[in-house]
């Protein structure tokens, strides 16, 4: 059985692909599901649930309900933007640490040290507050530059041990170029633990931009699940008894990234034998 099927099989992975297809099948149906507009003020502020209106209103009249369905769509598009942004920089890094050594390695990796050092969390708290353009981008880019160093690590090992494989060296002493070495020897033996790293980046992200958003440092103008929960907070939803204006997005964010948590321990348990004896 290939690793793909085998991951395909996993209960993990099955459990994780079909909670990423609801959000997927409910961002792409927005316009049609959605019983309003999320930025349409056309209702009495600050209703509790209702038949007209699942999930209540906000303090300015808008639909919860329309807002989480509509928020849907940039949550889960930065959570799968930035994994691959994020993905794309390791394995770059690590790729060429991993299989070039020398002066290379040595400066890689104490960029790679660095940004490893640094605090995760305040670093991109940081960086985003003093981003004077607001919105979506400036947040992929923030938490891409952030978050690649852990995968980069991780992926410079795996080329390293690569590196001294048979295939590899007989590759190099026929005299094949670089690039050829290690796009088509080298990456293919990494792809599972690339996948693996680009749903872990994912998870990452969407905690991360919800995060951010939560506390103001994006556009909290635009809709997503993040802004939705700025908001609910701003207005003291709890205080007056709204508790489905941050608890559903609340949850929305943690069902997704279990999706993509659940997904990355399938392709670990299906690619590491120790994990998978286990």
């Amino acid at each position: 059985m290939s690793t793909s099927r085998a991951v395909l099989r996993h209960p993990k992975a099955m459990a994780g692909a079909s909670i990423l297809a609801f959000f997927a099948l409910i961002a792409l149906l927005a316009p049609l599901i959605a019983p309003a507009s999320p930025t349409a003020m056309d209702f009495a502020p600050s209703q509790p649930p209702s038949w007209a209106h699942p999930l209540g209103t906000t303090a300015l009249g808008q639909d919860v309900l329309s807002q989480v369905i509509w928020g849907t769509r940039l949550s889960l598009l930065v959570g799968l933007v930035t994994g691959a942004a994020t993905t794309v920089l390791s394995t770059a890094v690590g790729l060429a640490t991993g299989y070039f050594g020398g002066l290379v390695d040595e400066v890689l990796s104490a960029i790679t040290n660095i940004f490893l050092v640094l605090p995760g969390l305040p670093l991109m708290i940081v960086v985003a507050a003093y981003v004077t353009v607001k919105g979506v981008v400036p947040i992929v880019l923030v938490i891409s530059v952030t978050g690649w160093a852990w995968g980069a690590r991780v992926l410079r090992s795996q080329a390293l041990s690569l590196k001294s494989r048979d295939f590899v060296q007989a590759a190099v002493v026929v005299g094949e170029r670089p690039a050829r070495i290690i796009f088509f020897e080298m990456l293919p033996n990494m792809l599972s633990l690339i996948v693996a790293n680009f749903f872990g980046a994912a998870l990452y992200a969407v905690l991360s931009e919800a995060g951010l958003e939560f506390l103001g440092l994006g556009n909290v103008n635009v809709v997503t699940w993040g802004t939705i929960l700025y908001w609910a907070q701003n207005n003291q939803a709890i205080i007056l008894g709204q508790w489905q204006w941050m608890a559903v997005p609340g949850l929305c964010i943690a069902m997704l990234g279990t999706a993509f948590a659940l997904i990355n321990f399938a392709i670990d348990e299906v690619s590491n034998p120790r994990l998978r004896q286990g």
